[in-house]
């Protein structure tokens, strides 16, 4: 038993001496002087100048503003190709200029609006937005709104303002934007008719 106990006041004693001496390892030292830096130097601020205030033009002395032409400057053309001695001059071909459009009160510039020409395109994209629109029509029509839960009545309106905002990209010649509308009050309606 004796041994046991001196292994045991051993063990201690190693354990004891390990911890004081990683113990001493993770102090820090510290500096013992300071150093002392000479303070900055900052320059003086800018001397100020006041300007005397400056005395209004009289009114005779102005002079008006010349108006501003309303036509664009035209476009330089460019040098005439030499033609062959006995050919035939081809006539000039010139852009027809569109009639000048009036602006009544209260409406925007019309010459400062831009259309696209309508083309065999925008009537396609016009088609097939209708056909969509007409469907989800059909599949609002089909839906019984009053066995609608609240979360299908919340649907079903944003399948009808989906299909309402469709209509005025329609009008606004915004057929993009008409399809993706139309696309999806027609998956929502579809959604509606299959619960």
């Amino acid at each position: 038993m004796n041994r046991v106990l001196r292994r045991g006041r051993a063990g201690w004693a190693v354990a004891l001496c390990a911890v004081l001496l990683s113990g001493a390892g993770c102090t820090r030292t510290r500096a013992t002087s300071v150093l002392t830096a000479p303070p900055l130097e900052v320059p003086a601020p800018p001397e100020r100048a006041f300007l005397p205030p400056e005395e209004p033009l009289p009114a005779e002395a102005s002079v008006p503003e010349a108006p501003v032409p309303a036509v664009a400057p035209a476009t330089p053309r460019p040098p005439a190709p030499r033609r062959a001695a006995g050919a035939v001059p081809e006539p000039e071909v010139r852009p027809a200029e569109p009639p000048p459009a009036v602006a009544t009160p209260g409406s925007p510039d019309p010459s400062r609006e831009l259309r696209a020409v309508s083309a065999a395109a925008d009537v396609q994209a016009e088609r097939l937005v209708r056909e969509t629109l007409a469907r989800s029509t059909r599949d609002l029509g089909r839906v019984n709104v009053g066995r609608l839960s609240a979360d299908g009545r919340a649907q079903f309106e944003q399948a009808r303002r989906f299909s309402q905002q469709a209509e005025q990209a329609i009008r606004a010649r915004n057929f993009n934007f008409a399809a993706t509308l139309a696309d999806k009050a027609a998956s929502l309606a579809a959604d509606l008719v299959g619960r």
